[in-house]
């Protein structure tokens, strides 16, 4: 037995040191990007990796200095896009997913097997034709260039999503609709006051999703917005900051964006967490 006891032990203590080491990997790019963003000196080589001299004036730089890169109108572009995206995506996705869980209808075997080879071809395959097609619609001038972005990140939304919200709907069981239907609810009360309560968990991980790929896609903000400096979105303009002739003056400045763009991400994951497990707690006792 103490045999027995002490394998178990020293396996432990491996486990824990490779979780260490590997937390270590994770977090250290992180922590070099933030001391970076904090470096007083110009330019992307610096001898030191904790810098000797710390400063917030990148971040004042990066916020006031909108001659050659606009950032707060860029963050301010890709969170409209980001939160409009965020929602009519999450309710495509749980839309489509409900309906492919709870009722029958002739193409739905059809719909579902197309919509599973589909997902297995990476969207930016599709990103010439998307593109020519806003054109033609005449979406690619102006301010309209962030409505095509909302339109091509909510119609484009993942598939894996929506499959893993069906699969998720499926362990409901029916007989809570079913009852629900007997007292008198419609399709509607049953969808809005019985099954989403029931999923929180995956309403949650649809809204990180949805709102974390148009907060860092480059290809299509790339290809829709083109050279247009005021409708930039931060993955964009923080590219451009690592051009040839802006690297020397920005990479720093580049350091400090990369920060403030991780902000409400961490922030929305942090909001929303309570509600994943509250949601995982519910859907066990239902």
């Amino acid at each position: 037995m103490k045999s027995m006891k002490t394998k178990k032990r020293i396996l432990i203590t491996i486990v824990h040191v490779l979780l260490t080491v590997l937390a270590i990997i994770w977090v250290f790019p992180i922590f070099w990007v933030v001391m970076t963003s904090f470096r007083a000196g110009k330019g992307s080589y610096s001898t030191e990796f904790i810098p000797e001299e710390l400063t917030v004036g990148n971040y004042i730089k990066l916020f006031t200095d909108t001659g050659v890169f606009d950032f707060p109108r860029m963050f301010m572009n890709t969170l409209i896009v980001a939160i409009v995206t965020c929602i009519l995506a999450t309710f495509f996705l749980i839309s489509i997913a409900y309906t492919m869980s709870r009722m029958r209808f002739k193409m739905r075997k059809p719909y579902l097997n197309i919509a599973l080879i589909l997902g297995m071809f990476p969207g930016f395959m599709s990103m010439i034709a998307v593109y020519y097609i806003l054109k033609g619609m005449g979406l690619t001038d102006g301010g309209l260039k962030l409505i095509a972005l909302i339109l091509v990140y909510s119609g484009g939304a993942n598939l894996l999503s929506f499959y893993v919200a069906k699969g998720f709907f499926d362990t409901i069981p029916k007989g809570i609709d079913e009852a629900a239907y007997i007292d008198g609810a419609t399709r509607w009360n049953v969808f809005t006051k019985i099954t989403l309560p029931l999923s929180r968990p995956i309403l949650v991980y649809t809204l990180l999703t949805s709102f974390i790929a148009p907060w860092t896609d480059f290809i299509f903000a790339k290809v829709i917005i083109g050279s247009d400096s005021r409708y930039y979105t931060v993955s964009v303009g923080l590219f451009q900051m690592l051009a040839k002739e802006n690297i020397y003056q920005w990479y720093t400045c580049f350091a400090a964006g990369a920060v403030c763009v991780s902000i409400p991400i961490a922030i929305l994951f942090i909001y929303v967490q309570r509600f994943y497990a509250d949601g995982l707690s519910g859907a066990v006792k239902g």
